[in-house]
């Protein structure tokens, strides 16, 4: 098994779990949906560093070597990250939000374009299929709950909250190949420092936007923070972990095929939600789970 994988599955479980207890602190009122999200950057600051430092100290890792190239792609991902995220904020206020949600959901597809004009990271046909399936699945299983499932899917893409919806997977797609491109522009170390370099050199950078946001705008949120750290403390241990995880597999493979082999996320999303928030889900979801299996299936076999 190529190495990218597990790592891969391993980022997709840790994400799972960051998100859940964002969930939690967000569903309990602990706090604002803007702040639940800062936590994922700023309580993860100090364990990417640590990380880091454990890297190079007890493996005896060499830090790269950066250069502007390095740096664009460093504010790329920074800035696209937080812009994708605005976005959902932005649709959670909307009575239609499920519409941009569902939409957002493209970002495998987009990513797939993106690497390839960018990055020059070409796919196969085979593989393109395997992403063109799986995406199929997470479209229905987000938009199950409507009444007509397969016509909102065909009729409620031209609305403003799809459009929306659309851009945040661009800008959650453009984060995923500046991460790739980010990697890749060092010289001087491994796939594995090279990656823990560029999460440090990220998060930092949307700590401090987020923290200026936060002190501007919803200035009780920080004190909330400070007192949340139990919960948050496993949120950002857990968020620095998947993107750990999420740069290294980026670092070795191509940035479709990792988001596709990601997408089995859902699948501990399910299990999380049946088992600790007790939901309950329908055919066109279970349907849904099953075509992003088979996507995902198709894509390592196929390659």
């Amino acid at each position: 098994m190529e190495i990218w994988i597990p790592i891969t599955i391993v980022a997709a479980f840790f994400q799972n779990l960051r998100s859940a207890l964002q969930k939690y602190l967000t569903t309990n009122g602990l706090l604002s949906t803007v702040g639940a999200t800062s936590i994922r950057f700023i309580y993860a600051v100090p364990f990417a560093i640590f990380y880091t430092f454990i890297l190079t100290r007890t493996f005896g890792k060499s830090l790269p070597i950066i250069n502007e190239t390095f740096l664009f792609y460093v504010l790329l991902v920074a800035i696209s990250q937080i812009v994708a995220t605005t976005m959902l904020l932005y649709l959670f206020t909307k009575r239609n939000f499920a519409v941009g949600t569902t939409y957002s959901k493209t970002e495998t597809i987009q990513a797939a374009i993106f690497g390839t004009v960018i990055l020059g990271d070409a796919i196969g046909a085979v593989p393109a299929i395997a992403i063109l399936v799986s995406v199929s699945g997470v479209l229905l299983i987000s938009s199950a709950r409507a009444q007509s499932p397969f016509r909102f899917l065909l009729h409620s893409w031209t609305t403003k909250d799809a459009l929306i919806g659309i851009g945040s997977g661009a800008a959650f797609a453009m984060a995923a190949v500046g991460v790739r491109g980010a990697i890749l522009s060092l010289t001087g170390g491994d796939f594995v420092i090279n990656a823990a370099y560029s999460l440090v050199a990220t998060t930092l950078i949307q700590s401090v936007i987020m923290t200026i946001y936060l002190y501007r705008k919803e200035p009780g949120q920080l004190a909330r923070i400070l007192r949340a750290w139990p919960v948050a403390g496993v949120v950002g241990l857990s968020g620095m972990l998947a993107s750990a995880c999420w740069f290294s597999a980026m670092a070795i493979q191509n940035v479709s095929y990792v988001r596709a082999l990601g997408q089995i996320e859902l699948l501990f999303t399910f299990a999380v939600s049946y088992f600790f928030f007790r939901e309950s889900y329908n055919k066109i979801e279970l349907l849904g789970v099953t075509l992003v299996v088979g996507g995902i299936v198709l894509l390592l076999i196929g390659r």
